[in-house]
C-alpha cells in the first residue's frame, strides 16, 4: 500500500475527542484509477483550508484498484462540510458508479497518528 505523508489541517493543534473517516473506492478497471487517484490528490489540495480537518493521509494500491482516504476531524459538523463540497460531489458523481465505495467512522479520544492509521488499516485490510 502506498500513502501520503500525513496532511495537516487548519484544526492541527485540536485535544480531544475527534472524529475518524476511513473510505476505500475499488474501481472496476485500471484504466479509471490513475485519474481516481488525481482527482482524490487535487481535492486534497483543499484540506488546509477545511473547517474542522484535523489531518489525512491518501493512500493508494494500484495493483488492486483501491485507493482513498483516512482524515481526522475535530467533529461530524466538519466531515459534513467537506462530503458537500462541490468538488467532492463531482467525484463521487463521477466515480461512484465506476467501482465499490466501502466507508466508516469512528470516535477517538485523541489525535494519535499512529494509533488511528493502524485501527484503519485493520479495516481496509479486513475486505481486501
Amino acid at each position: 500500500m502506498i500513502r501520503s505523508k500525513w496532511i495537516t489541517g487548519p484544526a492541527t493543534d485540536f485535544t480531544g475527542d475527534v472524529l475518524v473517516s476511513v473510505t476505500e473506492l475499488t474501481l472496476n478497471d485500471f484504466r479509471r484509477t490513475p485519474g481516481a487517484y488525481r482527482a482524490g490528490y487535487t481535492l486534497s489540495r483543499e484540506w488546509p483550508r477545511l473547517p474542522g480537518a484535523i489531518g489525512q493521509w491518501l493512500w493508494a494500491e494500484p495493483s488492486r484498484r483501491r485507493l482513498g482516504s483516512v482524515s481526522v476531524w475535530r467533529d461530524r459538523t466538519g466531515l459534513r462540510g467537506f462530503v458537500g463540497l462541490p468538488a467532492h460531489v463531482a467525484i463521487m458523481r463521477k466515480y461512484r458508479d465506476l467501482g465499490t465505495t466501502r466507508a466508516t467512522t469512528w470516535q477517538a479520544a485523541e489525535v494519535d497518528p499512529q494509533v488511528i492509521w493502524r485501527t484503519a488499516d485493520r479495516w481496509l485490510k479486513d475486505r481486501a
